[in-house]
């Protein structure tokens, strides 16, 4: 039998546009809220419309290995309502441990840190994403749910729910949620901190929809008042052309890797191993990053975001 499930994401494309035009609206007349930056936004907006098109290109890889292992397991849940809705709690783990590699593992940061590249935090930051997903193979962290009998296509309108969720958490012009919903859920609040580029808040908040999972691994650093999130990167980047966002990572990985004279675990290493390993130690990983801060701050010491920093 024929499965389909709705393109949702295609679906909210028109929701999309009338929030982020509610959104400049507001920061236009209240003052607060946000900054727009026209040439940062546009970029975002052009990196939205290339992922939607490498989606269109590529997007039969990962289908068709879904598909693959869909005829090989035994397993069938169906699609009533209660799989469906156990299928997007699952799925949503499933991406807390890909977006937790995309900040431990290089190779598949390459492909994630456009979306950090935005020096600016509002809503077209939602739309600044991947072009070159596919390269990183996470597809592979899906492959559990369609073994035990979820299907593909299930699995798949899970996954563009999960999209749709996110996309309200990137703004400034929500503070605080009640504190109900910020105990489980994850807010604009919980996001503008991973989004932060700050020593305390490297590394932190990976979840999509439920800030459980955070909590349950121990990656959860809560916004605090006193310190606001400076959004961007460590070291950014400081252009606007959407073909340096897109690939500017993957041209860093060859450089690294390519250098003469080093071992062949050396050039994995650059490949597989956090952001900022080098084979001299020239570069600092994010642990490293907080460590030095804390020199400098002692007082910060066992704070949110610093407690297992020696």
């Amino acid at each position: 039998m024929s499965i389909s499930y709705p393109d949702v994401v295609s679906y909210a494309v028109p929701l999309f546009i009338v929030l982020i035009l509610i959104e400049l609206a507001w920061i236009t007349v209240t003052k607060r809220g946000g900054r727009y930056e026209t040439r940062d936004a546009v970029t975002s907006l052009i990196m939205g419309a290339g992922n939607v098109a490498s989606g269109i290109a590529l997007g039969f890889v990962a289908y068709g290995f879904f598909m693959v292992l869909w005829e090989i397991t035994p397993f069938d849940l169906g699609h009533s309502w209660w799989i469906i809705a156990i299928c997007f709690v699952l799925d949503d783990l499933r991406y807390y441990w890909v977006h937790r590699f995309g900040h431990k593992v290089r190779w598949v940061w390459a492909s994630h840190v456009n979306h950090h590249s935005s020096q600016h935090y509002n809503l077209t930051t939602a739309l600044r994403q991947s072009w070159t997903y596919t390269f990183t193979f996470m597809m592979v962290v899906r492959a559990p749910l369609i073994l035990v009998g979820f299907h593909p296509a299930m699995v798949l309108f899970c996954g563009g729910l999960n999209l749709i969720y996110q996309f309200w958490i990137h703004t400034e012009a929500i503070n605080k949620t009640p504190r109900w919903f910020e105990a489980v859920m994850n807010t604009p609040s919980h996001h503008r901190a991973h989004h932060g580029r700050n020593a305390r808040y490297l590394d932190c908040n990976y979840a999509g929809v439920f800030i459980v999972w955070d909590k349950l691994f121990g990656t959860f650093v809560p916004e605090l008042d006193e310190e606001k999130p400076d959004y961007g990167l460590v070291h950014n980047i400081g252009t606007f052309n959407p073909l340096r966002v897109a690939f500017h990572e993957w041209v860093a990985i060859w450089k690294d890797a390519s250098r003469p004279g080093l071992r062949f675990r050396d050039r994995l290493m650059y490949c597989v191993a956090p952001p900022g390993w080098t084979h001299d130690n020239s570069r600092d990983m994010a642990d490293a990053i907080k460590a030095k801060h804390l020199k400098r701050h002692p007082e910060k010491r066992g704070t949110p975001g610093f407690e297992n920093i020696s």
